[in-house]
């Protein structure tokens, strides 16, 4: 993976007691550190999520720009991505996550760094602890490695995330340019938005998930729910559903969980903060958040994913209906990053841009 050069600006704060860092998995009741209020703010219901098959005829732009007008998130099949290698990616997660905690804590995350071993980075935004432990991986991941694997070659490991990443690089690229296509942007624009996003110098972090079996999941928490700052991101999640996405209200019914069942192979493409800035609010990023299970072990890997962190990204095409002036200012993803570990789900608004002023640097309307 690219290295991310930029480290202070790019982390959002989160507890690292280490009484905080509980061996989840042996806990035989939810302890009030982790013990969330009622979960049912929206209902949870069953719809089918749809599914973009990058080597089939749904490929087609017409479908994907109902699918991201509507959505904001689709399984996606035909990527490419060999299952045996998606196979060893669940593997080596699974490997680290089942290392003891002191071991893991060797790799803790530094409070002013971005790669390593912690608790989910939102968590300074919330009162109570989530049922999950994450490891972070920017550019090379041997360091951290090393310090897991001390009496063993960590090759493996870096060799698997290494491939899945170069792999998911390209799958991201194809899917970002098929969503420029299904804008329908004139020429002119067409050139900016590929200019702005810069497709093939993506730089991004693999994000390794774990949720242990929790003996309480009405009481518990995987990971709150959030947008992420991306451009998009890829997600690959094992054969225990847990991953939730928003909808928000619409002809069909008030706003709603809806989960993402597992399937064998797919990935699931979530749109981010950035896809929303650059698509002028026509393609809004997910609100998406991870639920437990009480027997089942379920681990996710993330692929998170926009332009390199200094590079200015500015909307194009028409504002979104129905807000006629909605119109955001052109950002980098370093700074708009900072934004959010101070705002967090207000950071998008922050950057709108008043009916008066638009024709700004940076504003299409």
């Amino acid at each position: 993976m690219n290295p991310n050069p930029t480290t202070t600006t790019f982390m959002l704060s989160s507890p690292s007691e280490p009484h905080q860092h509980l061996e989840l998995e042996s806990v035989r009741e939810v302890p009030d550190s982790h013990a969330w209020p009622a979960l049912d703010d929206h209902p949870t219901v069953y719809e089918p999520v749809p599914v973009v098959d990058l080597a089939g005829p749904d490929a087609s732009v017409a479908h994907l720009a109902r699918v991201c007008e509507s959505w904001g998130a689709f399984q996606v099949t035909g990527h490419g991505i060999r299952s045996d290698l998606l196979e060893r990616l669940e593997s080596e997660t699974r490997r680290l996550f089942a290392l003891p905690m002191d071991q893991k804590l060797k790799a803790a995350r530094p409070s002013n760094g971005i790669s390593g071993y912690g608790l989910a980075r939102i968590s300074c935004f919330f009162s109570k602890l989530m049922w999950s432990e994450g490891f972070t991986i920017s550019g090379s991941p041997l360091d951290h490695a090393l310090k897991l694997w001390p009496d063993a070659n960590p090759s493996r490991f870096c060799d698997v995330m290494q491939e899945c990443s170069d792999e998911m690089k390209q799958v991201a690229g194809r899917v970002v340019r098929l969503m420029l296509l299904s804008m329908g942007l004139t020429p002119e624009e067409m050139k900016r938005a590929e200019e702005g996003t810069r497709v093939d110098q993506l730089s991004a972090v693999l994000q390794l998930n774990s949720y242990p079996p929790c003996p309480d999941p009405n009481r518990a928490m995987g990971l709150a729910a959030h947008t992420d700052s991306s451009l998009v991101t890829l997600l690959f999640q094992s054969g225990t559903s847990g991953l939730q996405l928003l909808r928000r209200q619409d002809q069909h019914g008030p706003a709603r969980w809806v989960t993402v069942p597992p399937r064998p192979g797919a990935l699931i493409v979530l749109a981010g903060d950035l896809l929303q800035i650059l698509t002028n609010g026509r393609y809004k990023s997910v609100a998406h958040r991870a639920v437990v299970n009480r027997n089942h072990h379920r681990v996710s890997v993330a692929y998170i994913c926009g332009p390199p962190p200094h590079h200015k990204l500015s909307p194009v095409g028409k504002p979104a209906s129905p807000a006629p002036c909605l119109a955001y200012r052109a950002v980098s993803w370093a700074d708009y990053l900072g934004l959010k570990a101070e705002l967090f789900d207000k950071a998008l608004a922050s950057i709108m841009v008043a009916e008066d002023s638009r024709g700004d640097e940076g504003i299409c309307c």
